[in-house]
């Protein structure tokens, strides 16, 4: 870690140098999973009114504003409804990648009806590719679809990641509108769509591996399925039996909620990894992040427990309504809970701000060592 960072325990702001003598090689583990072990069963009568409600709010604010007048105040505020609802909804997919295989069937099937397909993000888009975040040796390397080195590289990255959010969304409806059905035809497309646009990623460049074990096994009938549903949609539209408004507001909550995935992703990880380096559990905890901040603000943009990512992390099983109870349990148990303490911003801001300021650092010393080199 690079300087102090501040974090929140007990209400109180503190601050907590990373050069702590408590470092990776000391964090006490099997203290940690002992405490991890009282949370880790996931509640269905959780997850199903909290999904039902957010999709049910969401798809009811996105319909409002299908009919409200054309740029009125009424249409803006659904949209921000529906975007925020259906963006919490959208990310019960991290919670089906690591819920046990074969459990929440109906749950699974339910979710990509209602946030997984009219997003054109059904759930296999996601689950294998986030195994392999978490798959030891593969977090933080050029396998891993879900890094890119934000914190060792140049500061504007991460500006171009976030503007990717409103170029997006056109791209996805080509993809399952125009090449998914083309692919049926013309065989060999298929096996470039599944490499290169089957993955929920950040990094453009990943090359996705061979349909395996982690993958959904229905993963072919979700992605007919999304097809035609998006296919069908764009004719009804093109017919004038659906209003045109509904791809407009589809792309206005579509593009809002990838802006604010865009700004939870940048605040999940230091990203201070690059290459193909090996990097320990324990190294890929501390290079996660918590904002544990109760406000309203942070809630929003990394709902369904995504703002404990680096408790995440250490323990990817817990589920999602259990991780502020890990969190606090962590906080207030461990012997020595230095290390675990340096993984906390007070807020997404503060994230940001760190992200930021470490790649100024790295670009800067990548600067230096290119002008010494050349004299």
């Amino acid at each position: 870690m690079s300087g102090p960072c501040r974090t929140l325990r007990n209400g109180a702001i503190m601050d907590v140098t990373a050069k702590s003598p408590s470092g990776p090689q000391n964090f006490p583990m099997a203290e940690a999973r002992l405490i991890a072990r009282r949370f880790a069963e996931p509640d269905p009568k959780i997850y199903w009114p909290d999904f039902l409600v957010s999709a049910g709010v969401g798809w009811s604010a996105f319909a409002g504003a299908v009919f409200a007048a054309p740029w009125s105040p009424a249409q803006i505020a659904l949209t921000l409804v529906a975007s925020f609802a259906l963006f919490r909804a959208v990310l019960f997919t991290h919670e089906l990648a690591h819920l046990k295989k074969g459990s929440f069937g109906l749950f699974r099937f339910v979710w990509n009806i209602l946030a997984g397909m009219p997003f054109l993000v059904p759930s296999y888009s996601y689950t294998g590719v986030h195994i392999d975040h978490h798959r030891p040796g593969v977090y933080g390397s050029t396998r891993d679809g879900e890094y890119v080195s934000f914190g060792a590289g140049k500061p504007w990255r991460t500006v171009g990641y976030v503007l990717l959010s409103f170029i997006l969304p056109p791209l996805l409806l080509f993809r399952f509108v125009v090449l998914t059905p083309l692919s049926w035809i013309v065989r060999p497309l298929r096996q470039i769509i599944w490499r290169h646009m089957s993955s929920l990623a950040i990094d453009l460049a990943y090359d996705r591996h061979p349909q395996n074990k982690d993958d959904d096994e229905t993963w072919l009938l979700q992605e007919t399925a999304t097809s035609f549903l998006a296919v069908s949609v764009v004719a009804l539209v093109a017919a004038g039996v659906l209003p045109l408004a509904v791809l407009g507001v589809w792309y206005a909550t579509t593009a809002t909620i990838l802006f604010v995935n865009s700004i939870r992703t940048l605040g999940a990880h230091a990203y201070r990894h690059s290459g193909d380096a090996t990097v320990s559990k324990t190294e890929e905890f501390l290079d996660s992040i918590n904002v544990p901040s109760e406000d309203l603000v942070s809630k929003l943009i990394a709902p369904v427990g995504l703002r404990f990512h680096a408790t995440h992390h250490l323990f990817p099983a817990t589920p999602y309504h259990n991780l502020p109870k890990l969190h606090a349990a962590l906080e207030a148990e461990l012997s020595d809970n230095a290390a675990y303490l340096t993984t906390s911003r007070a807020s997404f801001v503060h994230a940001l701000q760190t992200l930021w300021k470490d790649a100024r650092e790295a670009d800067r010393r990548r600067g230096d060592a290119g002008r010494m080199a050349a004299e």
